[in-house]
């Protein structure tokens, strides 16, 4: 292909993968996909390498490009399945996040997969919102471990409905499923009619090939701004829920010219909280903040990520053993790996990386206390679940951005009407957590972005998980600029834990204050 041809094959895979995301949002039901946006879209080959993605969800989407090929190689695939999955160990991230997988086939050939994932705010945990204070994968919900739910086209009930048994609103989280598959047709379709007008699917590998060779030469040029050596870096994430705390996450990022090794070695060991975190998720951190260096018009394949080596020792928290907790692992453990990630980087380009931005997701999960009544009369039983962005980190070209979704998520805030109109909630304060123009003020250095408050008042008995960090450690400042400002959590105006569990009774309110991001001044 000429460069003109690969730009527009290029431009024409994102494309779809665009499309798909439109469609699972306007056919979902729940206010966590169709609101918040909490889903990613992709394409990949026969192999499983990663062709394309829409700019989704950072977390999603790496994951899938370190897990897919393991996972595609290891079934059989025929025209008309869809597979779905969501177990850690398996090729998942965390419990919530349901991945759906169907094969793509021209004139018999498998020629690739079409793949989405979404974040479902129910799939079977005790507590609202499936993101509980466990200390077990078994008591986050349902795990669901690949396998084929379509067959032939034709929707397996014996597969999912275990699954559905387990929901309070089963008719959202059915919804939602049909959504991903409804995803998935489109991909299957747009991407045929593209490997039709190429003349078929040879000229389709050969496109692909083209492109993956494309991201590797952009990913070259980008490592190749870096100056080369061993740079080392260490942060603690404040505790896993369950008694530990400081829990340390050490890297030594080896930068060659044409290879990186992130080498996760020094970090601490498996931990009873669900803090610890799927190797794919590590993956995806790194793959995120390399992407952020290379020039903008690469893209993202596996051509682009195949010259980052990942170091991660079985039994760590960050690839912890089968059954290990990993809810918070996607959330909060990746946010604080960007950091580790990029506090490295910083040592090797002191002008260009930012500060630490507010390091967690905030994740607020809350549910309905479900009687057998309750449960019976299903349209009554409710759970609800997002993220709360906060202040990013200031940079060479000015003040961290104020109240945004930084890093490894990519999602929107749940707009107030949105909530108070489906869930018995209200409300009563949202505002950043200092005025814009204090934040923004500086003399010789740059000052992180504002976080948020979110006050909500329970409109009836309500069960309430908190997954949060940066609650005991403040975001890093660079070359030696002030660090952010910490978050916390209050119930009725008094102090509660960053990662707790517990009943709020009608009439309370909870108060959430994000993190601001650290500063930034230039090198001396």
């Amino acid at each position: 292909m000429n460069p003109i041809e690969l730009s527009l094959f290029h431009q024409r895979l994102d494309a779809i993968c665009e499309e798909m995301g439109l469609v699972l949002q306007r056919a979902s039901l729940s206010p966590n996909i169709k609101d918040r946006l909490d889903y990613s879209c992709a394409i990949f080959d026969q192999s499983g390498d990663l062709c394309a993605q829409a700019a989704h969800i950072p977390v999603h989407l790496g994951s899938m490009a370190y897990a897919m090929a393991d996972l595609v190689q290891s079934m059989p695939w025929q025209q008309g399945d869809m597979v779905w999955l969501n177990d850690p160990d398996l090729g998942g991230t965390h419990l919530p996040d349901i991945t759906v997988i169907a094969p793509l086939f021209y004139a018999e050939e498998l020629v690739g997969f079409i793949a989405n994932r979404a974040h479902h705010a129910d799939i079977g945990a005790e507590t609202g919102g499936s993101m509980p204070i466990a200390s077990k994968l078994e008591e986050e919900g349902v795990v669901i471990a690949p396998s084929r739910f379509i067959r032939l086209g034709e929707i397996d009930s014996k597969v999912i409905e275990p699954v559905l048994a387990r929901i309070k609103n089963r008719q959202q989280g059915y919804a939602d499923l049909l959504a991903q598959v409804s995803a998935n047709i489109t991909g299957l379709k747009r991407t045929s009619a593209l490997i039709q007008q190429l003349g078929g699917g040879r000229s389709y590998r050969q496109a692909l090939a083209a492109l993956q060779a494309y991201g590797r030469k952009m990913a070259l040029s980008g490592l190749r701004g870096i100056p080369s050596g061993a740079y080392h870096f260490q942060d603690v994430m404040d505790d896993d829920g369950q008694g530990n705390q400081d829990i340390r996450i050490a890297l030594r990022l080896e930068i060659m010219a044409d290879k990186v090794i992130a080498d996760f070695s020094g970090s601490a060991r498996q931990v009873k909280g669900n803090i610890n975190c799927p190797v794919s998720v590590v993956a995806a951190a790194v793959y995120y903040v390399f992407r952020c260096l290379m020039p903008n018009n690469t893209p993202a394949t596996a051509g682009s990520f195949s010259l980052i080596e990942l170091v991660v020792p079985k039994g760590s928290f960050l690839n912890p053993e089968p059954g290990a907790a990993v809810a918070a692992g996607n959330v909060e453990t990746s946010m604080r790996l960007v950091d580790v990630v990029m506090g490295a980087l910083a040592q090797a380009l002191p002008e260009q990386m930012p500060a630490a931005s507010q390091g967690t997701m905030n994740n607020v999960a809350l549910g309905s206390i479900v009687s057998d009544q309750k449960l019976s009369a299903n349209n009554n039983a409710w759970d609800y679940y997002e993220t709360i962005g906060g202040g990013a980190g200031a940079g060479p070209n000015g003040p961290g951005i104020s109240g945004r979704q930084c890093h490894m998520t990519n999602t929107l805030n749940t707009p107030i009407e949105s909530l108070e109109m489906h869930y018995p909630l209200r409300i009563r304060r949202y505002e950043l957590s200092r005025s814009e123009l204090e934040c923004d003020q500086y003399d010789e250095e740059y000052s992180g972005g504002c976080g948020l408050v979110r006050e909500y008042e329970f409109l009836e008995d309500t069960v309430v998980s908190l997954l949060t960090e940066r609650r005991a450690h403040a975001p890093w400042g660079v070359n030696g600029a002030r660090a952010g400002s910490t978050g916390s959590n209050q119930l009725d105006g008094k102090p509660i834990p960053a990662k707790v569990s517990f009943v709020a009774n009608e009439g309370q309110y909870l108060r959430i204050q994000t993190p601001s991001g650290g500063a930034w001044r230039r090198q001396e």
